[in-house]
């Protein structure tokens, strides 16, 4: 039997049911859905991890870890597949023309164990212990490219080149604590008269008097006042009728 006489068994290929299209297929009007209802709605329960509406797996299980955004993915080369290039420098342009590395990731690692037969100086962001030791017992040598700047690290780069950073300002010595403590005590501070003494104010009494006396002697007595007038006022009221007669 050949693959042109395989056929398949009856039954096995049907055409597709067209729903919708009027009554008289049996699926015309609400095509085979029934009326309303979660089950007659277009895209429900049809998403993967859907459970009938109780809470799916996914959702139950505890989540952990997190996904580096700056992350940095390297191009992996065995330290055997260094054979297959010359003698001499070695690096992700280079295993690139080989083919030895066909993607367009971020660097170069090399991994592995084995043995080499020419000497090669290895250009790469990360080389294991093993790959190192291969490399080197071969003659060759291994250079670890440093990683590049992200965008902040080279604008803090800029920054600092442009404005250098002024020296700080030595600070003022301080003064110990001995000269600190030679101070004057708190009752040498408060030499101040007690509350007794402040106390010592003259009675109302007194003040009072003294606005009286005060009052008195601003007026004139009665007397300067009597020498003030005429004569003829002064004199007494008989001596006035004997001069009118």
């Amino acid at each position: 039997m050949s693959l042109h006489q395989l056929k398949a068994p009856r039954g096995a290929k049907r055409e597709r049911k067209r729903v919708g299209r009027g009554q008289a297929s049996g699926l015309g009007k609400t095509a085979g859905r029934g009326g309303k209802g979660q089950k007659a709605r277009t895209g429900n329960m049809h998403f993967e991890g859907f459970e009938g509406g109780q809470m799916p797996l996914q959702r139950r299980l505890p989540k952990f870890g997190f996904v580096n955004a700056f992350r940095r993915e390297l191009e992996e080369v065995q330290v055997g597949s260094l054979s297959k290039l010359p003698a001499g420098a070695v690096d992700l342009a280079a295993l690139k023309q080989v083919g030895l590395v066909r993607g367009n990731r971020d660097g170069l690692v090399v991994l592995g164990k084995a043995e080499l037969a020419a000497a090669y100086s290895v250009k790469a962001e990360r080389v294991t212990a093993g790959a190192r030791a291969a490399i080197e017992k071969a003659g060759g040598t291994v250079e670890i490219l440093p990683r590049p700047q992200t965008m902040g690290e080279k604008a803090r780069a800029e920054k600092a080149a442009r404005e250098p950073r002024k020296p700080r300002a030595e600070k003022t010595e301080t003064k110990p604590a001995a000269e600190k403590a030679e101070k004057k005590p708190a009752a040498a501070k408060a030499e101040k008269k007690p509350v007794a003494e402040k106390a010592e104010k003259k009675p109302v009494a007194e003040k009072t008097e003294k606005k009286a006396a005060a009052e008195t002697a601003e007026k004139k007595p009665p007397a300067e006042k009597a020498e003030n007038k005429p004569a003829a006022e002064m004199m007494p009221a008989a001596e006035k009728d004997e001069k009118a007669k």
